[in-house]
């Protein structure tokens, strides 16, 4: 195959080039195979290295009617990913090797590569370690009780110790689950003109520092999921200073909207962190900006129409994003002129590879042909009913964007065409 003239942008390379792609079989090329005569006109579009996402929520096993790997996978190739990592918080939860298994075998008819992460407590329950060594045979790319914060610090010390020693980073969810309970929306002026209990920005900010500082006394990798306060922000960029093993993850609704958007998107807008006030998605861009945050993500949280069609204070928490990041990102943050597309394609595709050690996220001869092509001007408006995914539950439905993919191409298959 011959992608000809395209713009490549490929930040393992520090590359911004049009030119010409290669492939045969499943890897990338430096010069054509003579004969070759399956092409894709490139001219007006764009080349990232294939989208990675590391932290999605699948539903599968045994919540298929919101997701499964199947439907997940074809939401995330037309969303232009090629890779995503699935979180544990499946019921049961992907907490032994056969549960790490059955995600795998099923993985392999999906449209994307799916990535198992794998719990850090028995049942995610906070109570007793799973068994890291059993789970990264099985094919555990890291560890997390995504959702459901490890309260114990004796007990996430002891992980992060036995994490290091096999080189596993540790995901964390950062919310004090006393000071957060199940509340719907953030602490502040929103909650207080809804009548509700609100989740204070220093409930994450208290985990996030107390994680740092058990990665900073173990040595071991921790990964700060879905950050959305001004706080979190600032704590991150002093521990990187100061050399401690953290990365870090936000996702477009953190950099997009602010808690007002629960006036007019209701429970569509319920999501875990919640939405914060204008200070925090302003730092949250400022961490984008000065690498603080080191990948964009989407926390794909699928629900049925019926579950967000309750009360805001019963509704689960969650919205979907795999169909719209690309999106989302390119109209907030490229168009804006506040990020250069080589900086999202780093965000998007080279540095959550680096995070979980994959050998993606690159456009160099020699590597996976897996390549994400988009226009970039294309402008078109978010039609959930139109979503390969199973959900519906995004509050960016009718929303017009400009960027959208054209191609996905996965180990030298086109996974999918506009």
């Amino acid at each position: 195959m011959i992608i000809e003239q395209i713009r490549v942008i490929d930040p393992s390379q520090n590359l911004d080039q049009v030119t010409d792609l290669f492939i045969q079989g499943d890897k990338l090329l430096a010069s054509p195979i003579p004969g070759d005569t399956e092409r894709i006109d490139g001219r007006g579009l764009v080349a990232f290295p294939g989208l990675i996402d590391i932290h999605v929520h699948l539903r599968d096993p045994g919540l298929c009617y919101k997701e499964d790997i199947y439907t997940g996978g074809l939401a995330a190739a037309a969303g232009g990913f090629t890779t995503v990592a699935c979180m544990p918080n499946t019921s049961p939860a992907l907490d032994t090797p056969e549960q790490l298994r059955y995600v795998r075998d099923k993985a392999a008819e999906a449209a994307v590569r799916v990535l198992p992460i794998a719990a850090v407590t028995v049942g995610q329950k906070g109570e007793t370690l799973t068994d890291f060594a059993a789970l990264q045979s099985a094919g555990a790319v890291a560890l997390s009780d995504d959702g459901m914060p490890v309260d114990s610090a004796a007990l996430l010390r002891s992980a992060m110790q036995r994490a290091k020693a096999l080189n596993l980073p540790i995901i964390s969810h950062c919310e004090d689950r006393e000071m957060v309970q199940n509340f719907a929306v953030n602490e502040g002026i929103v909650s207080e003109q809804l009548g509700l209990p609100g989740r204070p920005t220093v409930a994450e900010a208290i985990q996030v520092a107390r994680d740092i500082l058990l990665a900073e006394d173990t040595g071991a990798h921790v990964h700060i999921a879905h950050v959305s306060t001004a706080q979190s922000v600032e704590l991150i960029r002093r521990a990187k200073a100061d050399g401690i093993r953290v990365t870090a993850e936000t996702c477009p609704q953190y950099f997009i909207l602010t808690e007002e958007a629960l006036f007019t998107q209701g429970t569509l807008a319920r999501v875990n962190p919640p939405l914060r006030a204008e200070k925090d998605r302003l730092a949250i861009l400022a961490g984008l900006l000065d690498g603080t945050i080191d990948c964009i993500v989407t926390d794909h949280a699928p629900h049925s129409a019926e579950e967000k069609g309750r009360a805001l204070s019963e509704a689960p928490s969650g919205m979907i994003g795999l169909e719209t990041v690309l999106g989302l990102s390119l109209t907030a943050l490229y168009h804006s002129g506040k990020l250069r597309l080589l900086e999202i394609a780093r965000l998007m595709s080279t540095a959550p590879a680096q995070i979980l050690g994959l050998p993606y996220g690159s456009l160099c001869p020699g590597q996976a042909a897996d390549i994400t092509l988009f226009d970039p001007e294309e402008r078109w408006s978010v039609e959930p009913e139109r979503f390969y995914s199973k959900a519906r539950n995004t509050p960016f439905g009718g929303m017009e964007l400009r960027g959208r993919v054209r191609y996905t191409i996965r180990g030298g298959v086109i996974q999918y065409e506009a």
